[in-house]
């Protein structure tokens, strides 16, 4: 359900300035942040309870997990508008596209089910039965491998792209909630939201690698809580966002070390990098905004206001 009606509208930065997409959970909308000004320059309307966000490789579409109006809605970010809804199961949370833009993958949390959507028949091309609660969603470099997560189970599902298979259910810790793939593909970290954990599997054989665990001074460990995941553009660190803690945990892949814990705002949900790779956005759902803080330096830079309960993030890179 699409209302044509731009929410607000604010100076906008210098034409070509990179953007980064925050979708409101509990406002139905996604603000626009403008990377250069570091302002939110416009919000748009979404269905109901939005979360998942991510663009096609060009960037000329944006697809929306509308999660209480069970659909994945595809917007044009070039207007603000909702073209079409793609057919997605119930309560759509997280989904992934494959490298070539054809296949959506999706996460349905009520219905324990993996749905393959085509992005250009728009239709469901296979339903996958997973654990209990899937959310996390993660999808191998050469677009071979997709991953699930179920949060109940405590497992990662491995999932053959090219026969829609499980080919493996590897154990995790208490609700699992993101996963992300190294780079090269080589390796696939898992965050565990109650256990408090991070692991590392090798990709080819799928043997428990490391797995982290978190601590800092005056937080109780239960509020360690890792959920969204990102690698730095050289791949030499990852930074977790820790939830109710209010940090954001930084990784050296090497050693699987923590070296810094960021302060940023109250729940922090997911993350984004800036198209160039030098900042960092997380979403803070509780305070209703988006930290950025630099990569290289691990200092923030600024607080922008967006909706309530800001959950998902998607870099977009203008000419």
């Amino acid at each position: 359900m699409f209302r044509p009606v731009l929410l607000s509208l604010a100076l906008a930065g210098p034409a070509g300035a990179d953007e980064i997409w925050v979708s409101n959970e509990l406002d139905d909308t996604v603000s626009v942040i403008d990377v250069a000004t570091l302002e939110v320059k416009a919000t748009y309307p979404t269905g109901q309870r939005p979360r998942g966000i991510t663009f096609n490789s060009d960037h000329s579409l944006l697809y929306i997990c509308a999660s209480d109006s069970n659909a994945v809605q595809v917007m044009d970010p070039a207007t603000g508008q909702i073209l079409h809804d793609l057919p997605s199961g119930d309560d759509p949370e997280q989904f992934v596209l494959s490298p070539d833009d054809r296949q959506l993958w999706i996460a349905n949390e009520d219905d324990a089910l993996t749905t393959v959507v085509d992005t250009e028949t728009r239709r469901v091309v296979a339903q996958i039965a997973v654990g209990i609660e899937p959310e996390g969603m993660g999808m191998s470099p050469d677009g071979r491998i997709q991953v699930t997560t179920s949060e109940t189970t405590n497992m990662a599902h491995w999932i053959d792209t090219e026969t829609h298979q499980i080919i493996a259910n590897t154990l995790v810790d208490s609700r699992p909630r993101h996963a992300e793939f190294s780079h090269d593909g080589s390796q696939l970290w898992v965050s565990s939201e109650i256990g408090g954990t991070v692991t590392v599997f090798d990709t080819e054989t799928r043997a428990e690698i490391a797995k982290i665990a978190f601590s800092l001074p005056n937080i109780r460990p239960e509020r360690l809580q890792p959920v969204g995941m990102v690698f730095s553009p050289d791949g030499g660190k990852i930074f977790v966002a820790l939830g109710p803690s209010d940090h954001v945990a930084v990784i050296d892949t090497a050693s699987f070390q923590v070296i810094d814990y960021i302060l940023v705002g109250r729940r922090v949900w997911h993350l984004e990098l800036s198209p160039d790779g030098t900042r960092m956005f997380t979403t803070n759902g509780v305070s209703g905004d988006v930290t950025v803080f630099d990569v290289a330096s691990h200092q923030p830079i600024k607080t922008i206001k967006v909706g309530r309960y800001p959950w998902g993030a998607a870099a977009r890179p203008l000419p």
